[in-house]
């Protein structure tokens, strides 16, 4: 028997709303719980804290580390990754493997990978 039950995930950020709204278009979501603080999304369980003085990761370079990435998954990889581009991520220039992944960044600079899910 379980001792918990997974609950959601969560990014820090300096603005939630912002962040919510580009994983809401991302992914189709919607917010289940709005605050200046904290905004959560229903499905998938995923939330935005407000962090005074944010820093971002600055992946690939090991100053701030990512510390954690979602995986999504995507029909195309190419046109997944423009239509991606236009809600407001950037790609950083080192990509591990572009032929089989794409690594992106959030507008709070979170990476995320996305990928062609069979």
């Amino acid at each position: 028997m379980a001792l918990a039950r997974y609950a959601g995930f969560s990014l820090d950020t300096d603005d939630p709303q912002a962040l919510a709204e580009f994983y809401c278009k991302l992914l189709d979501a919607e917010v289940s719980y709005t605050s200046e603080e904290f905004v959560y999304l229903k499905e998938p369980s995923l939330g935005f804290v407000k962090v005074d003085k944010h820093v971002p990761p600055t992946w690939p370079a090991p100053d701030v580390p990512k510390q954690a990435h979602l995986e999504l998954g995507v029909d195309d990889l190419e046109a997944g990754e423009a239509a991606i581009l236009e809600l407001g991520a950037t790609k950083p220039e080192h990509q591990p493997q572009p032929d089989r992944w794409r690594v992106l960044l959030d507008p709070a600079g979170h990476p995320f990978c996305i990928s062609v899910m069979s």
